[in-house]
């Protein structure tokens, strides 16, 4: 029942949705603050991207979760999405960086429900580092994409 590949109360997976999602570290630690890890974990996105899985939208990685705004694919669930990034992301962090506990149990996601809920999330996610102080700029950080951002 509470296995994170089933899909929770009231979660709903539809072909061509758009998702935010939120993955955490294991125990939130400051695990994705390297260069090194944070790359890997950007193929793997590509990755789902190329098998047409889902779109990637926009994405921050903050250094103890990774904010993910998808627009899901024909070919997987939203559940069978999060479980082959992680999955692929926990093998290769593990075989490349000797890394063994990556992810938090789980993930939470919010379906889109509209054009404003989309662009507002999209700059929810791309402020991340904003708000956290991490930085000053948007520009300075080095973990985020935006497809409405060149």
């Amino acid at each position: 029942m509470y296995r994170s590949d089933l899909l929770r109360k009231g979660r709903v997976s539809l072909t061509n949705r758009f998702y935010s999602i939120t993955l955490v570290a294991h125990k939130r630690e400051n695990i994705f603050i390297s260069m090194d890890i944070n790359r890997l974990i950007i193929t793997e996105m590509k990755k789902i991207e190329t098998q047409e899985a889902a779109k990637t939208i926009a994405f921050v990685i903050m250094p103890n979760h990774i904010h993910w705004l998808i627009q899901l694919g024909t070919k997987k669930t939203l559940s069978d999405v999060i479980k082959l990034f992680k999955g692929r992301c926990s093998k290769v962090t593990r075989d490349d960086l000797g890394m063994y506990k990556l992810w938090q149990r789980n993930y939470y996601d919010h379906m889109i429900r509209n054009e404003n809920d989309l662009l507002n999330n999209a700059r929810y996610i791309i402020a991340n580092p904003l708000r956290a102080k991490i930085v000053d700029k948007i520009a300075l950080y080095p973990y985020w994409d935006c497809i409405y951002i060149k």
